[in-house]
């Protein structure tokens, strides 16, 4: 019998509450005000709802965060002022990290020259931008997680927001709420990197045909309070080097956003090949070295995160459009890796998709032929334009550091050509080795060397996200779907190793004893309340067999000033 549920009707759906999503609603609102005031022309007063799976705007929003301000300022020209900017960029380098010293370069590559940008919270800035489309009259909806699409054959009519008040094992609790159909003429999908709904659309209608797969990589993030004097206000640091290693894609930040506050983080390639690497130890070691260690030292770390990146670059944006839909910002993939910048992108192809949407609206047609207006948009604008001038930048770094840094030297000369046009990316999780091929037959031993938690500089997984302040209703069921939890048991302990142990930067995944007599036997156990929605697991498992999907509504990290 079909459960019946409440359908809310809207003409455009923004699924989530991102700079991308709010950007659309805020932009589309703006044109409907400004179309109201020519005379003669026939009225339009359509509404816009964004929804969003955090309990309020900018929960789930993380990002190093360097603002490229060129889009925000397009979208609210006096934002200067009103917007939460923590510092404009005062300084700002790269240095090479050694094992033991640094090498600053003696000119900051272009592609990381900040002049004129701002050192900025995400979500901080999410909040503001809520709080704006808000006073336009959109619809914002926070804890409301979209948790499938609603299709009339290959056409998206809208989402289904997720049941409440399902216990762990499927069952209804006496405070159970179905969830929602909520309808639309357009339905955008700004979910950034990942993106569970739009993962199934690009599935489904095969967006992704004649691209490359996309690229992923890691940011672990931490916010911390130091002494006055340690950094400057507006200071950017870029490093490279360790603990990365030759072979591995990243490197890290350290951004002051005032005299005692830091942000230091490290951004790893989700194209690694060790399946004993782990991330967040990598990004425990970086903070063990003296350059890292010295600006920290005596300080008190205050907020954790980590949240997948969409890297791939121009070849890999899948189609961002089909009969009903629009993908934007990073759940499509505009981000520059080059620059180390995406929230700019967002921003600006937020903007375009309400050019759309009012087009559509206006036509009183939304199909395919119709949204395909996006796409030229974007082609005729300054995003083309930035993200073709580095199309084949991450690909260059698959054969390592070295190989890499030449290519980008060549990007650079040639226009984003390079030697080979396109050069085809990484393989992703299918780079990684397995044990026997990487350590030789028979290898059980974890080789991965991690830096010792000592509650002061360095940290353990639960110790980082307690500072997530991550919280899920317990009693539901795992967001977290295992398609086959023997293949964790068996082929992939002896194959890999169990990587998810070691991907995982939130102690998700856990192998432990069966409990059967025997001690070698092992079965997954997965901590679905300790996971802060990075979707590293959904990327990087070798078999692809781990599904994130949205938890009840509300449930996650809270990521204040990060």
């Amino acid at each position: 019998m079909t459960e019946e549920r409440d359908t809310l009707e809207t003409d455009v759906l923004i699924v989530g509450g991102g700079p991308a999503g709010l950007a659309a609603a805020i932009r589309l609102k703006d044109l409907l005000a400004e179309r109201a005031k020519r005379p003669g022309v026939k009225p339009l007063e359509p509404s816009i709802m964004v929804i969003e799976k955090a309990a309020e705007f900018g929960a789930h929003s993380i990002s190093g965060a360097v603002l490229d301000p060129s889009s925000l300022r397009e979208l609210i020209p006096d934002f200067e002022g009103r917007a939460p900017l923590a510092a404009k960029v005062t300084t700002d380098c790269v240095e090479y990290l050694f094992e033991e010293s640094k090498f600053r370069l003696p000119i900051t590559p272009p592609p990381l020259q900040n002049h004129g940008n701002y050192v900025i919270s995400l979500s901080n800035l999410v909040k503001w931008l809520a709080t704006e489309a808000e006073k336009r009259g959109v619809d914002c909806m926070p804890g409301f997680p979209a948790a499938s699409l609603l299709w009339d054959g290959d056409r998206l009519v809208g989402v289904r927001t997720g049941d409440k008040g399902i216990d762990k094992h499927g069952k209804k609790k006496a405070n159970y709420e179905a969830g929602v159909d909520i309808r639309a003429k357009v339905t955008i999908l700004a979910e950034g990197a990942r993106g569970s709904l739009t993962k199934t659309a690009v599935a489904k209608l095969k967006l992704d045909a004649g691209k490359f797969p996309m690229v992923y990589t890691l940011g672990i993030k931490e916010l911390w309070e130091v002494p006055k004097g340690r950094i400057q206000k507006g200071e950017v640091i870029h490093t490279m080097g360790e603990p990365l290693g030759w072979e591995t894609f990243g490197g890290g930040f350290i951004y002051g956003l005032s005299d005692t506050e830091i942000s230091v983080g490290l951004v790893i390639g989700l194209d690694y090949r060790d399946p004993f690497l782990d991330p967040h130890g990598l990004f425990q070691k970086m903070k063990t070295h003296p350059r890292v260690a010295e600006l920290l030292q005596g300080g008190k770390m205050l907020k954790y995160g980590a949240r997948a990146i969409s890297e791939g670059g121009w070849y890999c944006i899948p189609r961002t459009y089909a009969d009903g839909l629009l993908l934007i910002g990073e759940a499509a993939g505009f981000l520059n890796a080059m620059r180390l910048k995406g929230i700019h992108l967002g921003i600006k192809t937020g903007m375009l998709a309400a050019e759309t949407a009012l087009e559509a609206l206006e036509r009183e047609d939304s199909s395919a032929a119709v949204l395909k207006g996006f796409e030229d948009r974007v082609n005729a604008s300054p995003v083309r334009e930035e993200l073709y001038a580095v199309r084949n930048f991450h690909q260059g770094f698959k054969h390592g550091f070295l190989g890499g840094m030449i290519n980008t030297g060549l990007l650079m000369v040639t226009g984003g050509r390079g030697l080979v046009d396109p050069l085809a990316p990484s393989g992703g999780h299918a780079d990684m080795e397995k044990l026997i091929d990487r350590y030789g037959a028979g290898t059980t031993r974890d080789f991965f060397q991690r830096a010792k938690a000592d509650g002061k500089l360095t940290f353990d997984r639960l110790t980082d996200v307690f500072h997530a302040g991550t919280l899920h209703e317990e009693d539901q069921p795992a967001h977290l779907q295992v398609a086959d939890p023997n293949i964790c048991e068996t082929t992939c302990r002896t194959e890999y190793g169990n990587p998810c142990e070691k991907f995982c930067p939130a102690a998700v995944y856990e192998m432990v004893p069966k409990n059967d007599g025997n001690p070698k036997s092992l079965k997954l156990q997965i901590n679905f309340s300790n996971c802060v929605h990075c979707k590293t697991c959904d990327i990087m498992d070798p078999y692809q067999i781990i599904t994130w999907v949205t938890p009840e509504g509300g449930g996650g990290p809270k990521y204040d000033g990060l």
